[in-house]
């Protein structure tokens, strides 16, 4: 007997979705990438990317409100089952190594809570080097999610609504704070805005039409996930009304909050002097801004270099509290729902009695415990391998570069088809024009293939011909393994 499962509201299901898809440092990262001219991108990539499939996956999610494999069954009734595994299998894949690297940055916002900047090169435990202790901790907070979560959808949702709180909460300090400081100087900007800077990057590495391209590739990444929270669909109230509210509420939400959080950057940090320097970079970015606030608002408030220092690591301390916030939220959803969604999705002869198992709260504790076991290991052989690990974590990076990104081809290029089944119940409807169906679905499927591709050539044209080839390989090697294995399992189930 299962137990009863108390179902996930509009509020809840909104604050999910924050804490597993938007991320405060993206719109940090934005401003030190492209300055103020990213903003006019991750509108272009909301208007073109964002939003379309959003209303997409509403409309998927509504009438497949039953189903229990999330993208699989979305997938699966539009266009048939292979191609479902294979899409899937895909997504799945590029989330288990997601998982690798979220335990690491999991770690450095933790070590930044703590101190006030990244001090995880320093951690040992007993006689372990500095690396061997990240894996270890990094394993046994993997373990610890993997074994709440298995608990049921009720834990998960308690845990990610309070971190989604937090991830909404930071980024709306942030923009108080800049607007505050904003008043104080009299309306004076730091990084003033002007017509060149709204359209030019002031990062000499963001200035070429391939760099630029390769930039809102990164913004189709910081909008990327919003499928994965089909796996909770059927815990979701009244999903099909719940469901596509709450995507359409979270969208709206986000692509607001990233742009304000871009431009208020520019409120205390110069572009030139703050992040112009070397010893800037992708890492540390959020954490030199937030710094530079506190030490900008002491300043203005009069207080003693020393006092805005603090102030300035308390700021940076906030932001990590957020962030650990913030991985925890992700982390909970994303060992449960990737995996559910495959598993529940496909048919359960295709997979071994054990794997398809669910337990008494409603969860397939058993798949999500192989995938615990899968991503410990990697852990581990990066960890404790020397040199060696390290080039095979830089390769498992470069496969998921592409591969995360990959399933939004299955998933648009199915959305004609799924609009074109008789015997749907569709109680959510936003494409009412099957021309105008063909179109948006061309022109998405084209924006997320051209990302795909400059992604794949940039490496090339920078002479790294080995992240290229993995990078484009990645997707490719987990389709053709699926393939197989689709295609073994289903014959022998033929000859049975």
């Amino acid at each position: 007997m299962s137990e009863t499962v108390k179902k996930i509201g509009l509020g809840s299901l909104v604050l999910m979705i924050f804490s597993s898809i938007f991320g405060f440092s993206n719109s940090l990262t934005a401003f030190y990438q492209m300055g103020y001219a990213s903003i006019i991108w991750y509108i272009v990539t909301a208007i073109l990317f964002f939003l379309p499939s959003a209303l997409m996956f509403a409309e998927y999610g509504a009438s497949f409100k039953a189903a229990k494999g999330g993208i699989f069954s979305w997938l699966r009734g539009s266009i048939g089952e292979k191609p479902a595994f294979v899409g899937t299998f895909i997504w799945l894949a590029a989330w288990v190594v997601w998982l690798v690297s979220s335990t690491q940055f999991f770690l450095v916002s933790v070590s930044t809570m703590i101190s006030g900047q990244d001090k995880t090169q320093t951690w040992h435990l007993f006689s372990l080097s500095a690396n061997q202790t990240l894996g270890v901790l990094e394993i046994i907070f993997l373990v610890v999610v993997t074994a709440i979560a298995s608990k049921g959808v009720n834990k998960i949702a308690e845990i990610s609504s309070i971190c989604g709180v937090f991830t909404l909460g930071i980024a709306a300090l942030f923009i108080l704070a800049s607007l505050v400081l904003w008043a104080m100087n009299h309306g004076t900007l730091a990084e003033p805005i002007t017509a060149m800077n709204l359209i030019k990057s002031p990062n000499h590495d963001f200035q070429s039409p391939i760099a630029i391209i390769s930039f809102v590739v990164y913004a189709l990444f910081a909008y990327g996930g919003l499928e994965t929270m089909a796996g909770v669909i059927d815990s979701v109230h009244k999903p099909e009304k719940t469901f596509p509210r709450a995507l359409i509420i979270a969208m709206v939400i986000m692509t607001l909050l990233y742009v304000l959080s871009i431009l208020v950057c520019g409120v205390s940090a110069n572009w030139s002097s703050i992040l112009g320097k070397k010893n800037v970079n992708l890492a540390n970015v959020e954490y030199v801004l937030i710094n530079n606030l506190g030490l900008t608002i002491g300043a203005n408030f009069g207080m003693s270099h020393s006092g805005a220092l603090m102030l300035g690591r308390i700021f940076s301390q906030i932001t990590a509290l957020s962030d650990v916030f913030g991985g925890l939220g992700a982390a909970f959803v994303m060992v449960y729902s990737p995996v559910k969604s495959f598993i529940e999705g496909c048919d359960p002869r295709l997979l071994p009695k054990k794997l398809t198992k669910i337990n008494k709260h409603n969860m397939p504790a058993f798949a999500m415990w192989i995938q615990a076991a899968i991503v410990s290991i990697i852990i581990f052989f990066i960890s404790f391998g020397g040199d060696a690990a390290n080039q095979f974590y830089t390769v498992l990076t470069d496969m998921m570069n592409v591969s995360s990104s990959a399933p939004y081809l299955f998933l648009v290029g199915a959305f004609p088809y799924f609009k074109m089944k008789k015997d749907l119940d569709r109680p959510f409807v936003f494409y009412k024009n099957m021309t105008w169906t063909w179109i948006v679905s061309i022109v998405v499927w084209l924006v997320i293939a051209v990302g795909i591709i400059f992604t794949c050539v940039e490496p090339i044209l920078e002479g790294q011909y080995s992240t290229a080839f993995w990078t484009a390989f990645g997707p490719v090697l987990f389709g053709v393994v699926a393939w197989i294995y689709y295609t073994v399992s289903e014959k022998r189930h033929v000859l049975d």
